[in-house]
């Protein structure tokens, strides 16, 4: 995502930023205070990022370092964090740090006895600046486990200035409204939506954002619990609303055939590639990362984005992710790791990222202006604003057999749906049959 350079950072934060070190107004944080404590000492980190989000959290690392003295050493796991560091575990070559992508497998990490508690200096940062939601999710049976450090935004609808400026619309504030905006968008010669149905993850987040909207946030969380079946009225309506989309052949670029063999990247290309295709395409705070870096796009001119609308009367959603920080037990460092673990709970670490872009971090002390754009603070505002209403993503809380997995359960499902969106009644009997047997399992 372009970054336009901040100059008017607080002095404080511009300080805690050159030097890497102290808290603003106040004494050292726990990580070491800058007096070099961890001097000789290696932390193992593993996360899935690679490209330009590794570059960018080596430095978070790098002021880690700089402040403690501890050197550090990242290791990209790719998609399958669970498999990967479960045979680290196993080998006896355990990273001290983990970024783990969703709830579902911090709680299997936990329930497997890998990890640490929080340390109390993390317990107590984590409670007085971030909203209680964070710490719900980083807990398993009542221990603080996680550290949600880089989160999500997948409540953001993406557009083309220029698409809806030629078709004479405003972005809506309602399900409905955007549905109409859409017609309207076609009518003028582009499709509105490009979907990614190829990535069946992207289907599950069209579904949370209609259902949370819809359904509100307590059949939300009975749901992701699987306390809720899948076959319970409240999903069947939330099917047949997205459905009305995927059923309207004037909405979807190429229609639903192109949508399916339609992958994430592409879904952005069809929007702010060269030759666009469509008016808007649906995803996370993300789209904007690709569509700056590979297609040139300068965030907030030729490429903005509005709230998810609200469903039928319900309050507009804000549906999140993150990545969680845990501290493994086998690791060959776990003090040094509580310590890394301490530091990226502060808003100095949270700056560093937020800086150099692609970052959303839910630190209600992170100072806005460590963002390098507006579209990024209003993107956080939005995040952090939203409180304990924000709900992470369901698929990723859910076991990976039925929220996570390539070609089966809940992504499959819904693609299926995306093929044939008739029958929203049989495919909710479907997801609930998968699930029974993946949260059995």
């Amino acid at each position: 995502m372009m970054r336009r350079r901040t100059t008017l950072l607080t002095s404080c934060t511009a300080l805690a930023l050159a030097l890497g070190a102290t808290a603003c107004g106040g004494g050292p944080v726990s990580a070491g205070g800058g007096d070099k404590a961890l001097s000789g000492q290696t932390v193992t980190v593993a996360g899935v990022w690679s490209g330009s989000e590794q570059k960018n959290f080596q430095k978070v690392l790098d002021a880690f370092t700089a402040k403690t003295g501890a050197k550090t050493q990242f290791v990209s796991t790719g998609d399958n964090v669970s498999t990967v560091v479960g045979s680290k575990i196993e080998g006896g070559n355990a990273p001290d740090v983990v970024m783990v992508p969703q709830v579902g497998v911090l709680d299997q990490f936990a329930e497997k006895g890998w990890l640490k508690p929080l340390s109390p200096t993390a317990r107590q940062t984590i409670s007085a600046d971030y909203a209680p939601v964070w710490k719900k999710y980083g807990s398993v049976d009542g221990t603080l486990y996680g550290l949600y450090f880089k989160a999500a935004h997948k409540s953001t609808v993406w557009y083309g200035p220029d698409a809806l400026a030629q078709a004479g619309v405003k972005p809506p504030k309602t399900y409905d409204e955007m549905l109409k905006a859409g017609h309207t968008v076609s009518d003028s010669g582009l499709a509105a939506f490009a979907v990614a149905g190829q990535d069946g993850w992207t289907l599950t987040d069209w579904f949370e954002n209609i259902y949370l909207s819809q359904a509100g946030p307590q059949k939300y969380d009975a749901l992701a619990a699987h306390k809720l079946k899948w076959t319970d009225p409240s999903v069947v309506k939330a099917l047949t609303t997205l459905g009305k989309l995927f059923k309207d052949k004037q909405l979807i670029a190429g229609g639903r055939q192109e949508a399916l063999n339609t992958d994430f990247p592409s879904s952005v290309e069809k929007v702010f590639g060269p030759k666009p295709e469509a008016g808007m395409v649906y995803e996370g705070d993300f789209v904007a990362g690709v569509a700056h870096d590979q297609f040139g796009r300068t965030i907030g001119k030729d490429a903005d984005f509005f709230p998810f609308p609200a469903v039928d009367g319900g309050t507009a959603p804000v549906v999140s992710g993150g990545d969680a920080a845990v501290v493994l037990k086998d690791g060959k460092n776990a003090t040094a790791g509580m310590k890394l673990l301490e530091y990226l709970a502060s808003p100095e670490a949270a700056a560093v990222w937020a800086k150099a872009g692609g970052f959303l971090s839910p630190n209600k002390k992170l100072d806005p202006a460590s963002y390098g754009d507006d579209v990024s603070r209003a993107i956080a505002k939005s995040l952090v604003g939203a409180g304990d209403s924000v709900r992470f993503d369901m698929s990723d809380q859910a076991p990976a057999a039925f929220g996570g997995t390539k070609g089966a359960g809940e992504w499959k499902l819904l693609q299926d749906f995306l093929r044939d969106p008739s029958d929203p009644k049989g495919t909710a009997a479907q997801l609930e049959s998968a699930a029974a047997k993946a949260y059995q399992g």
